[in-house]
């Protein structure tokens, strides 16, 4: 049973960056970011301020059996659990392969149960852990008087993995597929790389989450990868006997200037094209959702509702549904996952044809990082808007990705990918940061 203390840490950025530093010590280490701020947000954005996971005690990571393995070691701890879910679980869920390019060698699950979690909420920091107060307080003190120090990284220009020209083409194929009933939608993601970067990752996650400020930022260490996550969209959070999913279909640019960007949120709001992507997807995860709901209890909340966040405006649907207490995270996962945004549909179909097409094997992009709480409540983000790096071999990527369906414009689509990365493009070209 842990501990749990209050502390004098402040609710700040620069207190997240002193603990993040601290964290380097150990060899896994997590942070949830909500970037709690004015702006209108769906229902249930935010549980908490912040979360940070730190040290690993225990762990569990699979690429066969994995969320039967999850479950065992998650009912063996009962204990907070943080960690990530690949896009490749698909082939343990669906009879499904994975053979493009992979420079990650993700597991398909991979969780760990920290020695210390910080949380912060409502102006308050608490530290569990299974030390005493006196450790506690050694600890707390530690990250107040920590120094950070100033690393600049060098200047970053990513390459894409295929050229325009074979994009354009692809999304023609694509909307062959889809012409011939194939499919009715389908997430066609493209990557953009470099090899041999040294990287600083926490600071440059920092530097990339102040041009963003997406509720679903996340820090991800293990050993020697990291993911630098500033989603905007919920995959799946379960609180008591509620479970929420909030897919993401629908984005317009950001305007400084406030006519123009009015344009934009009023162009998305009245797309149809965006709406009926959306509604496509919501019934996708109505389906998934109703697979382990109480009998009619999946509801509609709000449907192709658009919010606007610092680069993006976006069209959110918010999906939720009851659930018996015999229902545990891995039932959860194996009916919902992965999630409908992040695949098309029908969701098979569209991952055969996603894997034929994309040249690089997704591994934890579009999958997820998230925690399970000691009672089993969780929540768990869509890896989009993210940077990947392998800290032993200096290797960077960032995909980016969108839904295409018959209307899609292949030009169109492309620009859409490179607007949903731009703070992170710009990010890594400054070499301020």
């Amino acid at each position: 049973m842990r501990n749990s203390y209050k502390v004098e840490l402040s609710n700040t950025i620069n207190s997240f960056k002193k603990i993040l530093e601290w964290s380097k010590r150990f060899s896994a280490s997590c942070l949830l970011l909500s970037n709690d701020n004015d702006i209108k947000l769906p229902e249930s954005y935010k549980k908490y301020d912040a979360i940070f996971a730190i040290g690993n005690s225990s762990e569990c990571f699979s690429k066969t059996d994995s969320l039967k393995q999850l479950s065992d070691w998650y009912n063996k701890n009962k204990d907070w659990s943080f960690g990530y879910i690949s896009y490749e679980l698909k082939n343990e869920i669906e009879d499904l392969t994975s053979n493009n390019q992979d420079n990650f060698d993700f597991f398909h699950i991979h969780f760990f149960k920290p020695k210390y979690v910080i949380l912060f909420k409502d102006k308050n920091v608490y530290i569990e852990s299974f030390c005493g107060l006196e450790e506690i307080k050694r600890i707390s003190k530690e990250i107040m008087y920590i120094e950070i120090p100033i690393i600049k990284n060098d200047s970053i220009n990513l390459k894409p993995a295929e050229n325009k020209k074979d994009y354009l083409k692809k999304i023609m194929l694509i909307k062959e597929h889809i012409k011939k009933g194939d499919i009715y939608e389908m997430n066609y993601c493209q990557t953009f790389y470099e090899n041999n970067v040294p990287l600083n990752p926490e600071e440059v996650f920092f530097k990339i989450n102040k041009e963003s400020k997406s509720p679903f930022s996340a820090f991800l260490k293990i050993n020697y990868n990291y993911i630098i996550c500033t989603s905007p969209e919920r995959y799946i959070c379960k609180n008591k006997n509620k479970i929420l999913s909030q897919p993401i279909k629908g984005t317009r640019r950001r305007d400084s200037i406030y006519k123009e960007d009015q344009i934009l949120l009023n162009e998305l709001k009245n797309s149809q094209k965006d709406i009926s992507e959306n509604i496509m997807i919501t019934d996708l995860v109505r389906n998934d959702l109703s697979k382990t709901a109480n009998s009619k209890s999946v509801k509609v909340n709000e449907l192709c509702q658009v919010y606007s966040f610092k680069q993006v405006h976006q069209m959110i649907t918010t999906i939720s549904a009851t659930i018996g207490q015999d229902i545990g995270v891995a039932d959860i996962i194996s009916t919902t996952f992965p999630m409908g945004s992040m695949t098309g549909a029908p969701k098979k179909r569209a991952m055969e044809l996603i894997e034929k097409y994309e040249v690089k094997m997704r591994g934890i992009f579009s999958g997820s990082i998230g925690y399970i709480s000691p009672i089993e409540d969780f929540d768990f983000n869509v890896v989009i808007r993210s940077l990947i790096y392998n800290k032993k071999n200096k290797y960077l990527s960032v995909s980016s990705g969108g839904a295409i369906t018959s209307k899609s414009d292949p030009e169109e689509e492309y620009e859409e990918c490179l607007v949903k990365i731009q703070s992170i493009i710009n990010s890594l070209k400054d070499n301020n940061c």
